[in-house]
């Protein structure tokens, strides 16, 4: 079964590709991410995951318009997904990010565009306004008034979908009950470490598909724990004759989640992919969901003042 046929529905009506590549590459130069994307899109990947706050939607958008003029993907095949950065929440702001976005990127529309963060930072020119001390700036805009500025560039037909990142449940429920587009998707960091299996059973219960970032255990973060060297998944690797970073994300696959793992390596690139020959039993899917340690890698630290932070509350 090849990869590009695994998607999921969206509540509009549209599809998203299973499986992703995260484009978040903080130390790789623009050549690198070049290369990722046009080697992910030629083992297969259609879902390419972007984001403003990446500063590399420019060499995205550069591969892609030479994968598209070489003929190896036309642009309806590819499902696009970005997100608005928290300086950028202000209702008047919306647009404009998101035109910068696609121009960036060079597409006329998005096929998803999520909320990166409930929270709103201070409007401006820097993606992390501080003061003098270091401490961040933040903005007191509400994320529904945001999400409101979404629906707008829904209707313009610049994006297809929208949806949030780092939603927790109450946050949702409040868009869910106040919007006039329901939010698609919620991407949030799902992994053996972080199963997330709450608020993963409140999404899918409303309808909104949950795309797990950080589905590796962030391998490279300082801080991070080696998800990838824990034994049971390192014993199911040798099973399935499979590798550790195959058993995590299938892990996360059978359970209908979309996955977007990142990396600048076409071997790890075209691995990633490979997913959908074997299937785990319900035993060792249990086995992998008794590794959680509910361990944040991405808990935006920086953010805890912030009255729409949203780890405070369980899920």
């Amino acid at each position: 079964m090849s990869a590009q046929s695994q998607r999921v529905k969206l509540t509009r009506g549209r599809t998203m590709p299973v499986i992703g590549l995260g484009t978040y590459a903080p130390k790789e130069s623009e050549e690198d991410v070049i290369r990722a994307v046009k080697a992910a899109v030629r083992c297969g990947y259609r879902h390419i995951d972007c984001a403003a706050i990446y500063r590399n939607e420019r060499a995205v958008g550069h591969a892609l318009k030479e994968l598209i003029v070489e003929g190896i993907v036309q642009r309806e095949d590819l499902f696009i997904c970005s997100k608005l950065w928290n300086t950028c929440h202000q209702p008047d702001l919306v647009r404009p990010s998101l035109k910068k976005t696609l121009e960036d990127l060079g597409l006329k529309y998005l096929d998803l565009y999520l909320m990166h963060w409930p929270l709103a930072y201070k409007e401006g020119g820097d993606f992390l306004p501080q003061d003098e001390n270091g401490k961040v700036l933040f903005s007191d805009v509400d994320y529904l008034d945001t999400w409101r500025a979404m629906e707008d560039c829904v209707d313009l037909g610049l994006v297809r979908d929208i949806g949030c990142s780092n939603f927790n449940s109450q946050q949702l429920q409040r868009l869910i009950d106040e919007a006039r587009i329901k939010p698609a998707v919620n991407q949030v960091e799902v992994n053996c470490y972080m199963t997330n299996r709450k608020l993963i059973d409140f999404c899918k219960s409303r309808d909104i598909v949950v795309t797990a970032f950080g589905p590796l255990g962030t391998p490279s973060k300082e801080g991070s724990l080696p998800l990838l060297k824990e034994p049971a998944i390192t014993q199911l690797a040798n099973k399935y004759k499979k590798t550790p970073a195959q058993i995590a994300l299938r892990f996360l696959v059978q359970q209908g989640l979309t996955v977007v793992p990142k990396s600048v390596t076409p071997a790890r690139i075209e691995e990633n992919i490979k997913v959908f020959d074997f299937e785990l039993t319900s035993d060792e899917m249990e086995q992998l969901f008794g590794l959680n340690k509910n361990f944040r890698n991405y808990s935006e630290d920086i953010a805890l003042d912030h009255k729409y932070y949203p780890f405070h509350i369980e899920f």
